[in-house]
């Protein structure tokens, strides 16, 4: 009976015959054939090609796949291919800006153009330094400038002298101190000889004169000094006068001295209007600060700041390089908008236009921009970073300081730049359902979704592809190339990473990774080529690498720790599988399920759910399997049973369904009374009316009991039962594949619960009569009769139990005399 649903060795692995390649090694394909590219990913392909067609706004990419998928180096090698196409955006400058100087203006040139502004605007600093003093050096400035004092001079001496006879009419002295002019009254006098003289009074004869005539003295000092203040201030008027001639003196010499060094530089840039406005405004500074520029030449000590007359290259672009292609791997927020850094000198924080330094939305400006998107949410602001960006099209440099520290903190404020770039954000499946869900312009920003696969439909024409691809990268990564048996090794490693016969994995970097350990062995092993013994060596080493947990267990097996029959008959026992998923290395392994019937009114019960150590989808699977025994058992008759579920030896959380097909044909047995082969395990989940369903993880699930039985010895009655619909996804490994072409090891596909059951017991299932009865000899005949039995002794019992509280007066439990005096009952 075992035979019906036995599989030949033929359905547990798709193999690829070597001779179907028609060549020796991966080295005889043309070296000129041109590269394969992506393989299995059309769809993400022709959503990329179609996003960068269309330039509107808000046609941004976002890129999801699994890493190893290709995505992110397909999505650079296509955004560079593109980019090489287009021409290099403009260079931007920043520039100090003369009349905010605490907003630096941003200035646009032509690409490769920005570098040699700079350069220009250093050498002609240099210029205008020497220019300027050797135009303020000539005789020519020298004559005008002391010709222009003699005058001042010989005009205010004029007005000094008018003043002066002025007042010694009026008998007053004028003199000169420190605090300004003074008025001292003069007296007449003779001198010993007897002449008449006239000095200054002094104070003791002063004070000696009558009233009348120190008030006359005052009267007149005070007509002085107004007509003093009134020389004065012409003098400061020739005075300013002198200083205006003087500067617009200067003005003209240094404006005819560094006329020609502007005009070559005016000539270069002559249709840019901004930075023409902006030589002009420098021009003006230079004029208004041409004494800094000959001090810096005369003294050498002086320190003189001419950074305002520098350029700040902000952004360059090659022009032979077409747009730019910029990879964030840090967003960061001011890796991503740009920053103001700041120099400490004494203590204080110094900064200028020249420390503004461009973030990768600056250096993708014209291009392409790509980030990833799981870092950019992880990084604080720089998701609502780069949503402003493509929602304004403007770049601005902020700190954040600004916005959220407590004190605000002045500094520069640079002109924000217009932009025009796309960018392509690469994240997995969820991030992407995230954003849809919790970001309502998400959808607004992100208009195209390419959707990179992990697998492809495995044809003649996908295998080739396969192979080719294999062949490119062999070449790229400088690699031993492969024989034809290697190459179909990797082709079948490939549906086994697919966990399906008829599909490929196109993860592209677990392919690299075998392709590089691959070549490791042949490389140890001095071979020419790699070969099918390389390929499986560095399937197993990995395996190896990962499986120190897997091998204590099978140890605790082996020494009697973990128990698992392999070998005989049990009633209500039998061999579960579960999957073990480590994340980087997975692995199957048995669990020994029992379960025992009496009677009762609780149903079915699972011993793991009531101590809350099942998951959701386990406990719909337990529900199922006792929607199916009311389905199957009581459409005639109620279902009167307690029965206990429980996976021996299990102290971790349960989750999945794969299990309640196992569960139902243990509780079949325990209630038939019939013992399971527990030399097969069973794996698949069951719907209500009996059909068997797939699950996950079949492959490791099979060659995790095959190992137990390994260690506890083969008999070639060992195998295992897995659902019908999962024997496309067999792809198992060499040595089991091998134990059932002897005869050690066996496999067997079943669609129903009566299938699995007459296979574990030897019984046949039985089918359903006209009356809802069942063979009695049969497994759901033995069931009834059980669930029948069950039934009427409940029944039997509640009559005993109710005549017995009619003999007590109507009061349940121990008769009276059994009864304890003085205790109550609660």
């Amino acid at each position: 009976m075992t035979d019906k649903w036995k599989l030949v060795p033929e359905k547990l692995r798709k193999l690829k015959d070597p001779k179907s390649w028609k060549i020796e090694g991966t080295d005889e394909w043309s070296s000129g054939r041109k590269g394969v590219g992506l393989i299995g990913q059309d769809r993400a392909v022709e959503s990329i090609s179609f996003g960068l067609m269309v330039p509107g706004r808000g046609y941004n990419i976002f890129v999801t796949g699994q890493p190893g998928s290709g995505r992110t180096s397909y999505a650079l090698e296509r955004l560079r291919e593109r980019a090489a196409e287009l021409p290099a955006p403009d260079d931007w400058l920043y520039l100090y800006n003369f009349d905010e100087p605490g907003e630096p203006l941003a200035m646009a040139v032509p690409a490769g153009r920005g570098k040699e502004l700079c350069s220009a605007l250093d050498s002609l600093l240099n210029d205008l330094k020497i220019t300027i003093s050797k135009a303020f050096e000539q005789s020519q400035y020298e004559d005008a400038k002391t010709q222009f004092v003699k005058e001042f001079q010989e005009r205010a001496g004029a007005i000094m002298d008018e003043l002066k006879s002025w007042a010694a009419e009026r008998r007053f002295s004028l003199k000169r101190t420190p605090q300004g002019f003074v008025n001292i009254p003069l007296i007449e006098t003779e001198d010993e000889e007897g002449k008449p003289v006239v000095r200054e009074i002094q104070q003791e004869e002063f004070e000696a004169l009558e009233e009348k005539e120190q008030k006359r003295y005052q009267t007149q000092s005070e007509e002085v000094s107004q007509r003093t203040l009134l020389g004065l201030r012409r003098i400061r008027d020739m005075e300013k006068e002198l200083k205006e001639r003087i500067g617009e003196l200067e003005a003209e010499i240094c404006r005819a001295a560094i006329a020609p060094c502007l005009s070559d530089i005016r000539e270069k840039y002559a249709d840019n209007e901004p930075l023409s406005r902006w030589f002009d405004r420098m021009a003006e500074d230079v004029i208004e600060n041409f004494g800094a520029f000959v001090t810096s030449v005369r003294d050498e000590s002086a320190e003189v700041d001419f950074t305002r007359y520098m350029g700040n290259l902000f952004v360059s672009n090659d022009p032979k390089d077409g747009a730019p292609v910029v990879w964030e791997t840090n967003p960061t927020y001011y890796n991503l908008a740009g920053k103001v850094e700041y120099e400490s000198r004494q203590g204080y924080l110094y900064t200028d236009f020249r420390r503004i330094v461009a973030g990768a939305f600056h250096r993708a400006n014209g291009g392409f921009l790509v980030l990833d998107a799981e870092k950019v949410l992880m990084n604080f602001m720089s998701w609502e970073a780069v949503k402003r960006l493509l929602r304004t099209q403007e770049a601005s440099i902020e700190n954040l300081g600004e916005q959220y520290g407590a004190i605000p903190v002045s500094s520069l404020r640079p002109s924000p730049i217009r932009m025009n770039l796309k960018v392509v954000m690469i994240g997995m499946p969820h991030i992407y359902e995230l954003l849809q869900y919790y970001d309502p312009e998400f959808q607004k920003l992100f208009k195209i979704k390419a959707s990179f696969d992990t697998d492809m439909p495995r044809t003649r024409g996908t295998e080739q592809r396969m192979g080719l691809c294999v062949a490119d990268i062999l070449k790229r990564e400088g690699l031993k190339p492969f024989d034809a048996e290697a190459l179909s090794e990797v082709i079948e490693w490939a549906s086994r990473a697919a966990e399906d016969q008829n599909l490929l994995s196109v993860e592209l970097g677990r392919l690299r990774e075998l392709l590089m350990e691959s070549h490791a062995w042949a490389a140890g092993a001095k071979g020419a080529r790699v070969t099918r013994e390389h390929v499986r060596k560095a399937i197993e080493h990995k395996r190896y690498r990962s499986s120190m947990y897997q091998e204590k267990l099978s140890r605790a097996f082996e020494d009697g720790v973990i128990r698992v029959d392999t070998d005989g008959a049990v009633v209500g026992q039998i061999n579960g599988l579960s999957v073990i998923d480590l994340t980087d290395y997975r692995f199957g392994h048995p669990s020994r399920i029992t379960a025992n019937v009496f009677m009762g009114q609780e149903g079915v019960v699972n011993i793991e759910r009531e101590v809350r150590m099942t998951g959701p989808i386990h406990n719909k699977g337990l529900m199922i399997l006792s929607s199916y025994m009311g389905r199957k058992y009581a459409q005639d008759m109620p279902l009167t049973l307690s029965a206990r579920i429980t996976f021996e030896q299990n102290y971790g959380g349960i989750e999945g369904d794969s299990a309640s097909s196992t569960e139902l044909y243990c509780l079949l047995s325990a209630l038939s009374g019939l013992p399971l082969n527990q030399g097969i395990a069973v794996t698949g989940s069951v719907d209500q009316f009996g059909n068997i369903q797939p699950i996950g993880g079949v492959n490791e699930k099979i060659e995790g009991f095959f190992n137990y039985c390994k260690t506890a010895g083969l008999t070639g009655s060992q195998g295992v039962v897995i659902p019908k619909t999962n024997v496309r996804h067999l792809m198992l490994d060499h040595e089991v594949l091998q134990a059932v072409r002897d005869g050690k090891f066996s496999v067997w596909a079943v669609g129903t619960i009566d299938e699995g059951i007459e296979l574990l017991t030897g019984v046949r299932a039985g089918r359903e009569r006209r009356d809802g009865s069942y063979a009695p000899d049969s497994v759901h005949g033995r069931v009834k009769a059980r669930l029948s039995k069950l039934l009427s002794d409940n029944v039997k019992l509640r009559k005993k139990l109710s005549g017995d509280d009619e003999e007590n007066g109507g009061r349940r439990g121990r008769p009276e005399e059994e009864r304890v005096p003085g205790r109550r009952r609660r």
